[in-house]
This record gives structure tokens, C-alpha cells and sequence, in this order.
């Protein structure tokens, strides 16, 4: 069997990548890169993993629901903590909470990021036979 391809990195566009950094570094708990710059910035994960942002000039927010300006890019996060006290923690951090809520809000709620991305948080699904 072929081997499977291991995410090791993804790179998300911007106006200021050190700023978004931050938000992310507080919202994940990754690790700042040391090479992290004006231009590009990063954060790293035990595991490797490479969560970067690009500075692209005349960057534009995705615009949801409709493809005005497309998403590009979509990313979910898992909590361990009730989705409420999650969204209220990266309320403090500068999320946002956009218009469109296509999901139950009791498993999943859409955010956008200071840069305006959108971005989910799901309720940790418990394994089967525990509370």
C-alpha cells in the first residue's frame, strides 16, 4: 500500500502575518517560529506541524455565505472545554462571530479570525462508551 500524505504545514494569506500569529498562538497554544517576520510568520506544533501566514498585499477577507470573495480555505478545530466558554475565550482573543451559522450550534460554530477567515469549533466527540 502506498503511504498516506502526513499534513506537515498550511499557509494562510493575509495582510499582517505577525499579528495573526498571536491570535492563533493564543487561540492553539502552538509555538512562535524563531524565523517568523514581517513577511511571513509561523508557529509550530510538537508534531512538526507548521501553521504559517503570508502577507499578500490588497489581501480581502472571505466573504460567506456566496463567492464575492471565496473562502480559499476552511479550518475546523476540535475542544475539549464547552463550545460556549471556547467561543467566549477567542472572542477575548478577536474572533468574530459572522452572519451565517449553517451548523447545530450545540456541535459546531463558525468564527472568523482576525483577518476575517472563517474557522469552526466542534465539540470533541467522546468515545463510544464513556459518559
Amino acid at each position: 500500500m502506498p503511504p498516506y500524505l502526513r499534513p506537515v504545514a498550511v499557509t494562510l494569506d493575509c495582510a499582517d502575518p505577525l499579528a495573526l500569529a498571536a491570535f492563533y498562538r493564543e487561540a492553539t497554544g502552538l509555538a512562535p517560529h524563531p524565523g517568523s517576520g514581517a513577511g511571513f510568520a509561523a508557529l509550530t506544533g510538537p508534531d512538526g506541524f507548521v501553521l504559517g501566514f503570508q502577507a499578500v498585499e490588497d489581501y480581502r477577507p472571505p466573504r460567506r455565505p456566496g463567492q464575492d470573495v471565496p473562502q480559499q480555505v476552511h479550518l475546523c478545530y476540535e475542544v475539549d472545554e464547552d463550545l460556549g466558554a471556547a467561543e467566549a475565550r477567542l472572542l477575548a482573543l478577536g474572533a468574530a462571530v459572522p452572519g451565517h451559522q449553517p451548523h447545530d450550534p450545540d456541535h459546531a460554530r463558525v468564527l472568523t479570525d482576525p483577518a476575517g477567515r472563517p474557522f469552526c469549533i466542534v465539540r470533541k466527540k467522546r468515545k463510544k462508551g464513556k459518559g
